[in-house]
């Protein structure tokens, strides 16, 4: 009987550790809610767990939370964050969300840019692994490394600044901006 108690007992824990492990999105290096290590400047990147649950960790892009609303949709309908990505961005806020993981990503870079006075469609290029389409703007290289965290693609764009406090910091004031959303 104790045997089965314990074996039913840590079925239940494995099975409850899983699904929260799963909820986490630890999905190839992308930033908020998808971090690659640790040790290397993108500890931030990981989010807070409130933050994740906000702003969501779907792979397509068109997940922006647990409620199933698009970028778009959250965008449309909190004026309120979208007029203060479109301030951070100098662009449209459903153009600069475009093809970003989800809504986190998207804010937390909106602020490294405007934090560290980078031009944010270079950060995003090389967050998305995309070549600029106007690649005078933005250094050598940008976009051709595939998709970089949000860390790594602040130590690509600019080597001197201390990437996992610029990220840190950008996440943190991107999960103040989407705490209503």
């Amino acid at each position: 009987m104790k045997t089965m108690k314990f074996a039913t007992l840590s079925f239940t824990v494995l099975l409850c550790s899983t699904i929260a492990l799963a909820q986490h999105g630890h999905a190839g290096g992308m930033g908020v809610g998808a971090g690659s290590g640790m040790g290397n400047g993108d500890a931030a990147a990981h989010g807070s767990a409130s933050a994740d649950h906000a702003i969501g960790n779907g792979s397509s892009g068109t997940l922006a939370s647990a409620h199933g609303k698009t970028v778009n949709n959250i965008l449309n309908n909190n004026t309120q964050l979208a007029d203060k990505i479109s301030k951070l961005t100098n662009e449209p806020a459903t153009t600069a969300c475009a093809n970003f993981k989800n809504l986190g990503q998207c804010v937390a870079a909106a602020h490294v840019a405007k934090n560290l006075g980078i031009t944010f469609d270079c950060l995003k290029d090389d967050m998305l692994g995309v070549a600029p389409t106007n690649a005078t703007s933005c250094p050598a290289g940008t976009g051709t490394k595939g998709t970089l965290s949000l860390g790594k693609s602040i130590q690509a764009l600019e080597p001197s600044v201390d990437s996992g406090a610029a990220s840190k910091k950008g996440q943190s004031q991107a999960a103040q901006d989407l705490k209503g959303a």
